[in-house]
């Protein structure tokens, strides 16, 4: 137990380097936070969202055995931590604004999402509003999105209102609409229930918001 403490311990000061040396010519101010300890990372992450307006991290790369303690189980993340986390994919080194699409649904998910969005969307060159949906609730969706596009517009987000029909299965439509647009950023809602002690997500969020091609922006 001993050698396994030092070993971390070890790990640890490796880990704090690499976040100085990326971090200290980009903020004035940085602090670096770590413990040791049983539970998750990311529990241990959530705990910390306190003091922080956004949590950055990468996509989640799979369970390692049941070591939660060297892998960030991305979806019980943002279920936790009240606050936005941004999902970038491996070998992203930079946030691009042309183009940002709010994947939206009619649920207080989504409303969370691109309230907490707003100053990323603020400095995109351009946002949509993108709904998918049936035939029979076309008209309807149409709707809600130009109202959150009207309500981003009020808030100095260039924005527009887009619907995409399908009969099919939702996360692939979303995928290929999100694709045929040239998305930089998806803003997303993040849609779970309890199951005893875990969230789990449905098939969209898993998806799209767990394994993207680009940042994502997922609120809960």
């Amino acid at each position: 137990m001993v050698m396994d403490r030092t070993e971390i311990e070890k790990e640890l000061d490796v880990a704090a380097a690499q976040f100085h040396t990326a971090l200290q010519p980009r903020a004035r101010h940085i602090e670096w936070r770590s413990a040791i300890t049983y539970g998750s990372l990311a529990e241990y992450i959530a705990d910390q969202a306190r003091a922080a307006d956004l949590i950055i991290t990468g996509k989640d790369l799979g369970a390692n055995l049941l070591d939660e303690s060297r892998r960030v189980n991305v979806g019980d993340l943002v279920m936790r931590a009240g606050r936005p986390v941004l999902i970038v994919p491996q070998g992203v080194t930079a946030l691009n604004m042309r183009h940002a699409v709010i994947g939206w649904k009619e649920a207080r998910e989504a409303r969370r999402a691109v309230a907490d969005a707003l100053p990323l969307l603020q400095l995109a060159g351009q946002a949509t509003v993108l709904a998918v949906t049936t035939q029979d609730a076309c008209d309807r969706t149409r709707g809600q999105v130009q109202d959150v596009a009207k309500w981003l517009e009020e808030h100095d987000v260039r924005a527009t209102a887009d619907v995409a029909v399908t009969g099919g299965v939702e996360v692939g439509h979303l995928h290929a609409s999100l694709m045929d647009r040239r998305c930089d950023l998806l803003v997303a809602g993040a849609y779970g229930h309890s199951r005893l002690s875990e969230w789990v997500f449905g098939g969209v969020t898993m998806d799209m918001l767990l394994d993207p091609d680009f940042c994502v922006l997922a609120s809960h």
